[in-house]
């Protein structure tokens, strides 16, 4: 047996993380707990876990403290609360059938717990601890998370202590707000007033870009440090060096012209694969986007069919979605230029996954209540990116 488990629980300085593994004496397990127990380092001493003094619970678990115990006000939070916290956790997950009683002499569980140094509450980090140890005893034995939960959480889970949450667009349809005035002080004002919304898209345009450059994305990220940043830099050559700008600046995505040579498109959709930002390929003026695709030796995560400010006159080039999801069924599809409030149904009932809006949001008189009206108009329920961190 090895069985891994990990849960957090609590807030505040008492907040409890504990990470454990379980297994055979005679396995890897068994040989992780022999070490710990004889090779000690400073401030990171490992116990054994006690219900009461002279009292260890089966099977044998042995603690290892994450944070370095510099006093003995430390030590005491590890050898009393914590330490009995473990213990009964791992006593109570026998008693109700979790770890089979028949293999408590045969198992061992060695768990590493994390003890803020400014926790003062010794209930708290009792409760908090025993929680987040029967639960990661829980999940150790039944080997939670499975694969498929992973995939499905990956993109809409945020970690709490990060404060911040790093958007993907795993659920569409999203709405795209482009800002290609290029006055700064206009747009970072116009962005502020933007609805949170986690089927929000803020783009730095073209024009905005070529003004200041690609640290205008930070100057972006001040303003709303959790939304998902578009850079339309309309990449014709060197992709994998402005990929890599854009990841350095903090962007999420990198737009790429559909008329830039294959290799470019290439080279900045593997950069940006490799930085962990999307990448997009606008179709403006590229009229057979479906030939470039197939040329491609990997697919753009955003395909966006773009109708020019300059040629707005023309039809909308929305009528070949279903080809192109054919061609790249992973990959969402954008449609830009010109969408206006009353295009919002047809561009999603044509197959749009991003409406990508520019004046009619970002010059509008009233730039909340304008926003407001495309989000509704997407029909989409938020999700919470801050659920209890047991929920699944």
């Amino acid at each position: 047996m090895f069985q891994i488990g990990e849960a957090l629980i609590g807030q505040g300085s008492e907040l409890a993380h504990v990470d454990l593994m379980i297994g055979d004496k005679t396995g890897p397990v068994g040989q992780a707990f022999a070490t710990g127990l004889t090779q000690l380092s400073a401030g990171h001493t490992p116990l054994l876990s006690v219900i009461r003094p002279n009292l260890p619970p089966k099977p044998s678990t042995l603690i290892i403290p994450k944070v370095t115990v510099k006093n003995m006000d430390d030590a005491a939070k590890i050898f009393g609360p914590a330490q009995a916290a473990v213990a009964k956790a791992v006593a109570d997950a026998v008693e109700e059938g979790t770890i089979p009683k028949d293999q408590t002499e045969d198992i061992v569980v060695v768990a590493s717990v994390f003890i803020h140094p400014e926790a003062t509450d010794y209930n708290k980090i009792y409760r908090y601890n025993y929680g987040a140890t029967k639960l990661a005893i829980q999940r150790a034995m039944t080997g939670f998370p499975d694969i498929d939960t992973v995939l499905e959480e990956a993109n809409k889970s945020t970690h709490a202590i990060m404060g911040f949450k790093v958007t993907r667009l795993w659920n569409p349809p999203y709405l795209q707000v482009a800002f290609d005035n290029p006055n700064l002080e206009f747009a970072l004002g116009a962005i502020s007033q933007i609805p949170k919304s986690d089927h929000v898209i803020i783009e730095a345009g073209t024009p905005l870009i070529k003004r200041y450059g690609v640290d205008v994305i930070s100057k972006i990220r001040e303003v709303r440090p959790d939304a998902f940043i578009v850079a339309d830099l309309k990449t014709l050559d060197t992709g994998n060096l402005e990929a890599r700008m854009v990841a350095d600046a903090a962007g999420d995505a990198i737009v790429v012209s559909a008329l830039a040579p294959i290799n470019t498109i290439n080279k900045l959709i593997e950069e940006a694969h490799k930085t962990g930002i999307y990448a997009v390929m606008d179709t403006l003026n590229q009229p057979d986007p479906i030939s470039v695709l197939k040329q491609l030796d990997v697919m753009p995560d955003v395909i966006e069919l773009h109708r020019g400010i300059d040629i707005e006159g023309t039809e909308h080039a929305w009528g070949n979605i279903a080809d192109i999801k054919k061609v790249a069924p992973k990959a969402l599809v954008a449609v830009a230029g010109g969408v206006r409030l009353d295009k919002v149904p047809v561009a999603l009932s044509q197959g749009a996954d991003i409406l990508v809006v520019g004046r009619a949001i970002a010059g509008a008189r009233d730039i909340r209540e304008a926003a407001e009206q495309f989000i509704n108009a997407l029909n989409k329920p938020e999700i919470d990116q801050f659920r209890v961190m047991t929920d699944f």
